[in-house]
């Protein structure tokens, strides 16, 4: 189910992140490359259909990929950067945004804004950088669920282990990439180590 890419590059832009004295403009930077590198790996066993075009020496068939099938959902705010990155990768995918709350209190995630394409028979990849208690992430993958997609996968540039599990115990085929499972989760829903309040320190 976790996927943790442990690239040396992709180890130093994150603990390049981590970095408290990191500015807001370079974190999102660091997100996008990161995120790049990231879809890739998501789709690594993506099938390809062959397609005829034109060449230099008249018309071959070559393999391509379905872009039009990929939809990226980013979680507002701190999602936002990622899919940037995810882009770069598949510039033709679908985009689709929801907008996930966590009740500082009960920990409990509510969705207050969903804009979504149509996700039936897709593959849908859900880009939060962090995944800390899973509530989160389990109530975006129960929104996009109710359109029948293919399969769902998220990218994560850090998870909690609490909230591997907890996703796991819900959606045990639901595919998870992060970079890192840092340490374990504060007694107030933080990752430790973490990276702090991701959408506070991009968006100032």
């Amino acid at each position: 189910m976790v996927n943790e890419i442990r690239h040396p590059l992709l180890l130093h832009k994150l603990n390049s992140i981590r970095n408290i004295n990191t500015k807001g403009s370079e974190i999102k930077k660091l997100l996008e490359e990161i995120a790049t590198v990231m879809v890739y790996e998501a789709l690594r066993d993506l099938p390809t259909r062959t397609k005829r075009i034109e060449t230099w020496i008249g018309e071959r068939e070559f393999e391509f990929i379905r872009e039009e099938e990929i939809v990226f959902v980013p979680v507002l705010r701190a999602g936002l950067p990622m899919l940037e990155g995810a882009l770069r990768a598949v510039p033709n995918a679908k985009v689709g945004f929801l907008a996930i709350k966590r009740n500082e209190s009960t920990l409990e995630a509510k969705v207050y804004y969903s804009r979504l394409p149509d996700l039936k028979g897709t593959k849908v990849l859900i880009l939060d950088p962090m995944l800390a208690t899973g509530g989160t992430l389990i109530k975006a993958i129960e929104e996009v669920s109710k359109d029948d997609p293919a399969e769902t996968v998220s990218l994560h540039v850090v998870c909690a282990p609490e909230g591997i599990e907890k996703v796991r115990r819900s959606f045990s085929e639901h595919r998870i990439y992060t970079v890192s499972v840092d340490e374990c989760l504060s007694d107030k829903g933080y990752i430790i180590p973490g990276l702090g309040d991701m959408g506070d320190r991009l968006f100032s």
